[in-house]
């Protein structure tokens, strides 16, 4: 078992995975206001790293002690071509254009690699240095929508767990947005769209789910990556081809985390860092490991669901009663 020390981030109930190693988390932070240059130039100084790959869209920077970080214009096609068009005799002209007009529509991305969670704390001077330079986040673009992503490794990849998770998140998702006041260009685009009703009941009568039925009830209600809570690169890890016949899309990339993209990046904002979408994914992994409660909660939730059946259960009634709940469980 490691020794977990104490840091600006508060452990989570189950720190550690199965063989002992502390669990890892990976941020993903998109953002505005400073370009790909000057981005690169903000984290290699901070994090003491080195260019290992570069071209005129995508860097990739090596740090010794945590690993790989891609920094990257947030866009598909320039990527693409600045990747086709990276030799010296290449005509440049196109690429170049293309990467003066895409801070304009899309945002600068650095994806930090799986660290520790007790480590986790080594990144928020990172942050800080990127605000200074002049990042800025989710409420300067309407039409990008920027977001932090934050992948969690689970503590073990069976079905108990995974289910546990999910029954949690699918009765935390409306207090999360509303509580945290995600912003509005984040809820009405297609990125972080909330598990539907009908999945939110589907899971929380099922409490002992099997594998098959969590792969086929989430496939069958969310054959997207735009959801708040994406499973798909963790279903792809533990059967990648049953994902990919449902869902095939190039993006999706297996690793045994959750992708939790629900959370705004507010970096311009000084009392903002890291810690408020990790901190907003651990009421999250709390409540996972309150299994007494969640079957409590689930109850509730379907004998509203019951007692209404025309009308639905009222997701502002419900916001209220899981917000007093957690507060009277000392939860937030």
């Amino acid at each position: 078992m490691v020794d977990i020390n104490s840091s600006g981030f508060e452990l989570p109930p189950q720190p550690c995975k199965e063989n002992g190693d502390p669990r890892r988390v990976g941020f993903e932070l998109e953002f505005s206001g400073i370009d790909l240059i000057q981005t690169v130039d903000t984290v290699e100084r901070v994090l003491n790293a080195h260019i290992s790959h570069k071209t005129e869209a995508e860097v990739e920077l090596t740090s010794t002690e945590f690993g790989k970080f891609n920094i990257e214009i947030d866009w598909a096609y320039l990527k693409s071509k600045a990747a086709k068009e990276s030799g010296p005799n290449e005509d440049r002209t196109w690429v170049d254009l293309l990467s003066r007009v895409a801070p304009l529509l899309v945002p600068i991305e650095v994806v930090c690699p799986p660290i520790a969670v007790t480590r986790l704390n080594e990144l928020l001077p990172m942050v800080d240095a990127l605000r200074e330079a002049g990042a800025v986040g989710t409420e300067e673009s309407f039409i990008s929508a920027y977001g932090v992503h934050v992948n969690v490794e689970l503590p073990d990849l069976t079905a108990k767990t995974l289910g546990t998770y999910i029954r949690a998140y699918a009765l935390l998702q409306w207090w999360i947005v509303d509580t945290h006041k995600i912003d509005i260009a984040r809820r009405i685009s297609p990125y972080i769209d909330l598990y539907s009703k009908a999945y939110l009941r589907q899971v929380l009568s099922h409490p002992n789910a099997d594998m098959d039925q969590i792969f086929d009830d989430y496939l069958e209600h969310n054959p997207s990556r735009n959801r708040g809570l994406d499973l798909l690169p963790l279903l792809a890890t533990i059967d990648e081809k049953r994902v990919r016949s449902v869902v095939d899309d190039p993006r999706i990339k297996a690793r045994p985390a959750f992708h939790y993209r629900l959370p705004d990046c507010r970096i311009e904002h000084s009392d903002w860092s890291l810690l408020v979408p990790y901190n907003s994914w651990l009421v999250v992994e709390k409540l996972a490991n309150m299994p007494e409660a969640i079957t409590e909660l689930s109850a509730e939730f379907l004998s509203i669901e019951r007692q209404r059946p025309l009308l639905d259960i009222s997701r502002t009634e419900w916001v209220e009663t899981i917000d007093q709940w957690l507060k009277d469980h000392a939860l937030v």
